[in-house]
């Protein structure tokens, strides 16, 4: 027969497992990244270029993506919506930004990066929205989770374009492994951190006792993300790369801790 003592260790066991399980997710996700490229490089098989490319492209994203499911005090989100998040966050948030940012390139002969970086980030909120809408009572502290899966769909299947087209135009294994490596340790400082932070103000307005105070803060919310995000694509300067990712990583690192406060 259980004791109420044992059960309470075996969940804290179990506790400690799903907080750590992002570390899990990172290694295990290097180690097949690895084993791909040495069968890759030693069979010399292009059919291993897509698994490489995909390993390459969303191990990062998803372990933080776990780190903010779980890295701290158990928050109620389905982990069916997450999924349903990541996957279609990243396909209507691509195709979504790639269709206005054609048709204002048409239209006025350029994107500047104020409109590039207002576009995007519009466009990873669409299914975080829809879900705002659908559920009765939404958990204002899932937000960030919701962000954070939506942004790390967007930047998965972004590097897989990137490294993808690095592939076609330079036809050299390097070239996207270097696309891949620099996109891939960038993510969670980029759209991971950026949606993260926009979604977690958006999910706190229908709770809030001062829907317009919260709903002004959300608004500011997006308005940093398309600035750093306008900042990150502007400038070319290492310093100005370095502060805007360490701000953002910081920011989003504050609002997963708070949405795992009791």
């Amino acid at each position: 027969m259980t004791t109420i003592g044992e059960q309470s260790t075996t969940s804290s066991r179990w506790g400690s497992a799903t907080r750590y399980a992002w570390v899990a997710v990172l290694v295990l996700g290097c180690l097949a990244y690895v084993l791909v490229l040495r069968t890759l490089v030693r069979t010399e098989n292009p059919n291993f270029i897509p698994s490489l490319i995909l390993l390459g492209s969303i191990v990062v994203p998803a372990t933080v993506l776990v780190f903010a499911a779980s890295g701290g005090r158990q928050i109620v989100a389905s982990t069916g919506v997450v999924v349903f998040t990541a996957i279609a966050g990243g396909v209507i948030g691509t195709v979504a930004a790639g269709t206005f940012e054609f048709d204002t390139l048409q239209r006025i002969g350029a994107v500047p990066m104020f409109m590039v970086g207002l576009i995007e980030e519009a466009s990873k909120l669409i299914v975080p929205v829809l879900l705002l809408l659908v559920v009765r009572r939404p958990d204002p502290r899932t937000g960030v989770i919701i962000g954070v899966a939506s942004g790390m769909g967007f930047a998965t299947l972004e590097t897989m374009g990137y490294a993808f087209s690095a592939l076609l135009s330079q036809g050299s294994l390097a070239s996207v492994q270097q696309t891949l490596l620099l996109r891939a340790l960038l993510s969670p400082a980029g759209h991971v951190a950026w949606t993260g932070i926009t979604v977690a103000a958006l999910w706190r307005v229908p709770t809030a006792r001062r829907k317009g105070r919260a709903a002004g803060i959300a608004a500011v919310a997006l308005l940093a993300a398309v600035l750093l995000h306008t900042a990150w694509n502007a400038s070319d300067n290492l310093v100005v790369h370095i502060v805007v990712a360490a701000l953002s990583t910081t920011v989003l690192l504050v609002m997963i801790r708070r949405a795992h406060r009791p």
